[in-house]
């Protein structure tokens, strides 16, 4: 199709390709609130415990550095239970911040991989995140060894690694998908669509050039009357 053709085509059907975009955009006024900005702190841990003092001449730590490894596993495991993030909030209503247990449970990620452990906070508020990591870091430290008998009186079991530092989060894919931008584009896309089927369904003869890429002669053309002519010579 000609470059004429697309444009004719856009004009007789224009108000067809504009319904769409409209019906987004009131939707998005009547609608949209911009997502919340969320923070996120990695807390990153070393796990393992103090290793027996006198060691065989053929001890190669073996052991302690697969016992490191389910500590770590261990850890991060509790540290997503409801009675972790139970002490969590008891340690920062205590310091004067009150968070129930359930949202600090939903807030709090973790992953380990080998001997280090991993753990995730997201928050909506960088100052509060921060100090939710580090109740988070203290109790899970202290009360850790605590949930497993096989971890007492073997000393300190994990160490932090990494310092507090609150970053913001990307939006998420679900976000970014239906952002403001990419409803318009879909909308103007289903216009187009519109326009489209509407000039291919189209059963009229709107210019010779129709009748000429089926092969039919064109006689003559009608011009079309324009109102305002046929009121002046009333």
């Amino acid at each position: 199709m000609e470059l004429r053709g697309i444009l004719g085509m856009v004009r007789q059907w224009w108000w067809l390709g504009l319904i769409p975009v409209l019906v987004v955009v009131a939707m998005l006024a009547f609608t949209y609130t911009p997502p919340p900005q969320t923070y996120q702190v990695v807390l990153r841990f070393a796990t393992g415990g103090t290793p027996p003092p006198t060691l065989s001449p053929d001890y190669d730590r073996y052991y302690a550095w697969l016992s490191s490894e389910y500590i770590a596993n261990g850890l991060a495991d509790l540290a997503t239970t409801s009675a972790f993030a139970s002490a969590v909030a008891t340690r920062l209503t205590s310091e004067g911040l009150n968070i129930t247990a359930d949202a600090l449970q939903a807030a709090i990620a973790t992953d380990n991989a080998q001997s280090m452990l991993v753990v995730y906070i997201t928050w909506s508020d960088a100052d509060q995140v921060v100090r939710i990591a580090r109740a988070v870091g203290d109790t899970l430290l202290e009360l850790g060894p605590t949930y497993y008998p096989q971890m007492m009186g073997i000393g300190t079991v994990a160490r932090w690694a990494d310092q507090i530092t609150a970053n913001p989060v990307a939006p998420s894919l679900r976000n970014r998908l239906l952002a403001p931008a990419v409803r318009l584009g879909l909308a103007v896309a289903i216009g187009a669509a519109l326009i489209l089927t509407a000039h291919y369904l189209d059963a009229y003869v709107r210019d010779p050039q129709t009748l000429t890429q089926q092969g039919l002669p064109v006689l003559g053309a009608i011009p079309r009357q324009r109102k305002w002519m046929s009121f002046r010579r009333e």
